[in-house]
């Protein structure tokens, strides 16, 4: 005796499949769109001046978007003379130490950026020297950036002269941020020039409304 098909037992499995099929489809999406952190700005080491201040930088990108934790001797700094500032939604992160102590503030400084999908670190090195102590042709500033009041509209140009051997770099921060000369529509530009009349050499910052 022939036993007829069913037909609807033969279709449940494509219908079970196809969510399951859309389900996996989806996942797979969702992790290949997911990267782990990677340094787009790491900390430099410094030396420093007892007294004075040291600014580390540290940014990051990845997805979801990294966060930023400070440590010192592999525990997150914890002072009061240390101030964390971040930017770019806390994937960039200022570490900032003021006033610098010797001894007690020389050590490894370690910036951990960190997702749901991994996590990557990188250190730097902080000396803190007495005034007796800087060597030969330790940087120094000349002429700082002076308070300026100007209307709105017109240019703002703000001037800063270091001197040393060799010759230093000069970076700029506003409210204790690196400046992003790179992502304003060309407001802020830094100029760079040498051998002015104020010895050594010399960098230019310019608002512009």
């Amino acid at each position: 005796m022939l036993v007829p098909s069913c037909p609807t037992m033969r279709r449940a499995r494509p219908t079970l499949l196809l969510p399951l099929l859309l389900v996996l489809g989806l996942l797979l999406h969702l992790a290949d769109a997911q990267t782990p952190p990677k340094f787009l700005r790491t900390p430099n080491d410094q030396t420093g001046v007892q007294g004075g201040v040291a600014s580390f930088i540290c940014q990051a990108t990845g997805d979801p978007r990294p966060k930023i934790v400070w440590n010192k001797k592999g525990k997150k700094v914890s002072n009061q003379r240390f101030e964390v500032i971040e930017f770019d939604d806390g994937s960039g992160s200022v570490l900032r130490i003021q006033p610098l102590r010797t001894p007690r503030d020389e050590a490894i400084y370690e910036c951990v950026a960190s997702n749901s999908v991994g996590e990557t670190s990188a250190t730097t090195r902080l000396t803190v020297l007495r005034e007796d102590q800087l060597p030969p042709g330790f940087p120094t500033i000349d002429m700082g950036p002076q308070l300026k009041v100007v209307e709105r509209t017109r240019t703002a140009t703000m001037l800063c002269a270091a001197s040393g051997n060799p010759d230093p770099d000069i970076s700029w921060f506003k409210d204790f941020l690196p400046v992003n000369t790179s992502n304003n529509n060309g407001r802020i530009k830094q100029l760079r020039s040498g051998g002015t009349p104020i010895r050594g050499k010399s960098a230019e910052l310019t608002f512009t409304e």
